[in-house]
């Protein structure tokens, strides 16, 4: 009944809470603590870097980090997420009578090839008709099997206001269960230098979606924004969006101390903005950069460089970056 119920919306076990369970809740208290400009010990830095592996291989389903938690096994969380994954594909068999269970099956499989790129119904079978598929998506949306991060033009908030339903990225419902679908494991992480490499960068991408898609307020729907340009010459996508106050702030997901920030640059510029955030597996800095703008000078801007593992605080930072 109306007025009566309350809803509080719940994702996976978040990378901050995964160490409280894991008996480090001193490095949570790390990440809370922390503020720009803070030195931060190489040693931290690595133990986190660790922990962070041991989440992804995990995931953050209840089950799976139990099992991790209660035998030190990957063996037994790895047991948990393929089961998960077998019961959803079984699971659709139930309403057979109401909703074409080949399509959402064809959907849920084709789903962990395509996370977090610009989604085409095309990709996962042309020949059956778009609006077929995209009935079986919205399913799987409403189920939370999935997400859609759609496009915004980011001009300002709500970001909502300016949303693209026609183009959007695809998110899992876990990147546990991601790795599970895909075939990968620890050992695949264990032998990666750089995490936001692993499986051409889309699990760092989709680790860092789905702890964003979470809202500061539980009883908000999760939402979340990414923005494109699409111009011959000079097409540009910034990896998600988020609002910090009456502020939009870009967040870019990327290897390394470099790599190009080109699409971070266009929106900056065409959108005035001075704060940015990228994720990679650096320790954290701020840089005060310059955007460089065609026939002008070039744009002032500070870019919050923080490790994967800090991204439940991303929000806080930009906060504090912003004045606000």
């Amino acid at each position: 009944p109306v007025g009566r119920i309350e809803y509080l919306h719940l994702g996976p076990v978040q990378f901050e809470d995964f160490l409280v369970v894991a008996g480090d809740e001193r490095l949570r208290d790390v990440l809370a603590g922390w503020r720009v400009g803070d030195p931060f010990p190489e040693a931290v830095h690595r133990r986190l870097t660790n922990r962070l592996r041991e989440y992804l291989s995990t995931g953050g389903m209840p089950a799976s980090v139990a099992a991790f938690v209660a035998s030190g096994s990957f063996l037994e969380s790895d047991r948990v997420k393929h089961s998960v994954v077998s019961t959803f594909r079984d699971d659709f068999a139930k309403y057979g009578r109401r909703v074409d269970v080949a399509r959402v099956r064809k959907v849920f499989d084709a789903l962990p090839a395509l996370v977090c790129s610009r989604f085409k119904y095309t990709l996962v079978d042309r020949e059956v008709r778009a609006r077929e598929l995209s009935v079986a998506l919205d399913l799987l949306c409403m189920a939370r099997v999935a997400h859609r991060v759609r496009h915004s033009s980011g001009n300002g908030v709500p970001l909502a206001a300016e949303a693209d339903d026609g183009k959007f990225k695809v998110l899992y419902l876990d990147v546990g269960l991601l790795l599970a679908a895909r075939g990968l494991g620890p050992v695949d992480l264990a032998r990666a230098n750089d995490l936001t490499l692993v499986n051409e960068g889309r699990i760092a991408e989709q680790f860092v979606g789905q702890h964003l898609l979470q809202p500061e307020a539980s009883y908000m729907e999760p939402d979340l924004f990414f923005w494109t340009r699409e111009a011959r010459g000079s097409s540009a996508e910034v990896d998600y969006l988020l609002a910090v106050g009456p502020e939009v702030v870009p967040v870019e997901v990327k290897a390394g101390r470099s790599g190009t920030l080109k699409s971070l640059h266009l929106f900056l510029e065409e959108k005035d903005r001075h704060v940015a955030v990228r994720l990679n597996s650096e320790p954290p800095s701020l840089l005060d950069a310059n955007a460089p703008v065609p026939g002008g000078p070039r744009k002032a801007f500070r870019l919050l460089s923080l490790p994967l593992y800090m991204v439940g605080q991303v929000r806080r930072l930009a906060s504090d970056l912003l004045g606000r």
